[in-house]
């Protein structure tokens, strides 16, 4: 080689590495370039009015970094990016420039794994954008992504198409329909309307009509044995002369006549159709006649003496909803008053056979009541409402004296002190009341006494029969409370607090505690406790008597006991009548 040659060689060599070390710098200054975020915001804004991801570009573009691969891959996929470009997207920068923004790209997927698939996506649509300016050859297509293939992408993440509503028929009807629907008889006329019939809401209680009423038995059709009936019980027109005043017995004494009361399938008796809601035990002597009142405004009278003792029971019908209080008249026991939720207040009189109307108040419903005279002759009336009426039966009419407003939301019972009759104790919701009936006016009264020891509504509240020294309560807390009620003053103290299960729900009649004529310091109620039973409390709480037994399969609710003989009656919601009788008493 000549000296020239081997000059010319040393200075290409030189010049060699002096251009790779150009193309270096040059190749590191485009990548550095191609690293600002400003560009490839850029870029993403320019291709946000398309949906992106409806382009699904192979990942190996994504995977390789070098300019040379994009540059072999870029007449592959052009003709796939040639259909799917918007015209917007047509118009970009220069080559060097476009080359540019795939280098960025591609530096920034590889830098950053963690980008979101929408950048992804736009940053792989930017190299086919770049690649479809080229004016390279369009023969080949990207292998595994063919056009037909990005047309299925698309059409199916295109949102579905809303279902066009048919149009309705010219003639307004949508759909075959009878004539008969369309008003129209067989041959095409329209038929005229048809008046709508007004809506009959029929009264399920009506009342029934004002003045006396006859007695007509609903389960007795012998009249010369209903006229006996009459008979019987008219002539007990006489209150019997036995000394009921006398001295209480010892509780050994009374525990032991108790002991000597029995049941049997003769002394259970089925009266009326509805729960029994009050009951009365006539005070002869001589027969057992027994008075319950039902649900439905029925009266029933039994005469537990009659055989067979399906002849004994007249079932009648002076009131159209439930009777909730009953007594025999103190001064003619041949009278029983009764007193109904539908706002009368009837006498029986069985020596001329109807029932007499004493009190009538249509605007209201009455719970209870009571005589204030020892003569029957005036009378105290509890509505539900919270009103009392003050009713003398001497005046004519059907009206009352004074009608006055309580405090009391409802009034339950109402009893007047067996004493001093002037006072009376009404129970209600939450509070007992005791009331000078002195002092009633037309509007308003004040109660003397309140017991306000009770946290549940309360069922009854009841005077001690003899001397009206206690106070007893049945309350829906559970608990029977005994008040010492010897002296009426400001507060009357609370003695004893019976712990009884008076939870009788919706079904059953609500249990009310009564004292014993007899044994004015006990008290008689029913009882939820299996076997079934009826028990006696003394009124320091100790239980004195438990009455049972085979005969009896049912909750007494309402029980009442006979003045002056051991005779029990408890009545059920079934309308049967259970008497526990004694020996001596039969």
């Amino acid at each position: 080689m000549s000296r020239s040659g081997a000059a010319a060689e040393k200075a290409d060599s030189r010049q060699r590495p002096q251009m790779k070390v150009n193309e270096y710098k040059e190749n590191q200054n485009i990548a550095y370039v191609s690293l600002r975020p400003v560009q490839t915001t850029v870029l993403i804004k320019q291709l946000s009015n398309y949906q992106l991801d409806q382009l699904m570009c192979p990942k190996s573009l994504l995977e390789k970094n070098s300019n040379n691969e994009v540059a072999c891959k870029k007449t592959k996929i052009k003709k796939t990016c040639r259909r799917i470009i918007p015209p917007k997207m047509k118009t970009t920068s220069s080559k060097s420039e476009s080359t540019r923004q795939y280098s960025s790209s591609a530096v920034h997927t590889e830098s950053n794994k963690l980008q979101p698939k929408r950048t992804a996506d736009a940053m792989n649509l930017s190299v086919d954008v770049e690649s479809s300016q080229d004016g390279d050859s369009d023969e080949d297509i990207t292998p595994g992504l063919s056009a037909a293939r990005l047309r299925e992408i698309i059409e199916k993440r295109q949102p579905p198409k809303s279902k066009r509503k048919k149009p309705k028929r010219e003639n307004g009807v949508g759909c075959r329909r009878s004539m008969r629907l369309l008003k129209v008889d067989p041959l095409g006329v329209s038929l005229p309307a048809t008046p709508t019939p007004p809506t009959l809401v029929a009264d399920e209680t009506p009342l029934l009509p004002p003045g006396p009423l006859e007695m007509t038995s609903e389960n007795q059709e012998d009249n010369e044995r209903f006229k006996g009936f009459l008979h019987t019980w008219a002539g007990m027109n006489k209150p019997s002369s036995k000394n009921t005043e006398k001295g209480l017995s010892s509780i050994k004494s009374y525990r032991a006549n108790l002991n000597g009361m029995v049941i049997s399938e003769d002394t259970v008796y089925k009266v009326t159709t509805g729960p029994i809601f009050s009951m009365a035990l006539h005070p002869s002597e001589t027969r057992t006649l027994v008075a319950v009142g039902a649900k439905f405004g029925q009266l029933g009278l039994c005469d537990l003496t009659q055989q067979p003792k399906e002849d004994g029971v007249y079932v009648f019908h002076p009131h159209s909803q439930p009777v909730s209080c009953l007594y025999f008249s103190p001064a003619n026991p041949a009278h029983i008053l009764s007193l109904s939720y539908d706002g009368t207040l009837r006498c029986g009189d069985f020596s001329r056979a109807i029932f007499e109307e004493v009190y009538r108040n249509e605007r209201s419903s009455f719970s209870s009541f009571d005589f204030l005279s020892e003569d029957a002759s005036t009378l105290i009336v509890g509505h539900w409402d919270g009103n009392m009426s003050l009713v003398d039966r001497r005046t004519p009419g059907t009206s009352y004296e004074k009608l006055t407003s309580s405090s009391m939301g409802k009034i339950r019972t109402v009893h007047v002190h067996p004493v001093h009759r002037q006072y009376f104790i009404t129970a209600g919701l939450r509070d007992t009341h005791i009331y000078d009936a002195r002092q009633l006016k037309s509007r308003g009264s004040q109660p003397l006494i309140s017991l306000t020891e009770h946290t549940k509504s309360i069922a009854s509240a009841y005077f001690s029969p003899v001397t009206g020294n206690r106070v007893v309560t049945t309350c829906a807390d559970c608990n029977l409370r005994i008040f010492d009620s010897s002296c009426v003053s400001y507060k009357i103290p609370l003695l004893t607090t019976i712990r009884h299960n008076t939870f009788t729900g919706r079904w059953l009649t609500r249990f009310q505690a009564m004292w014993d004529p007899k044994q004015e310091d006990c008290v008689i109620v029913g009882s939820m406790a299996h076997p079934r039973r009826v028990e006696i409390f003394h009124e320091t709480g100790k239980r004195v008597h438990s009455f049972g037994g085979e005969c009896l399969v049912s909750v007494c609710s309402i029980n009442a006991m006979h003045p002056t003989r051991y005779i029990l009656a408890g009545g059920n919601s079934s309308g049967k009548i259970h008497v526990f009788m004694n020996e001596k008493s039969c």
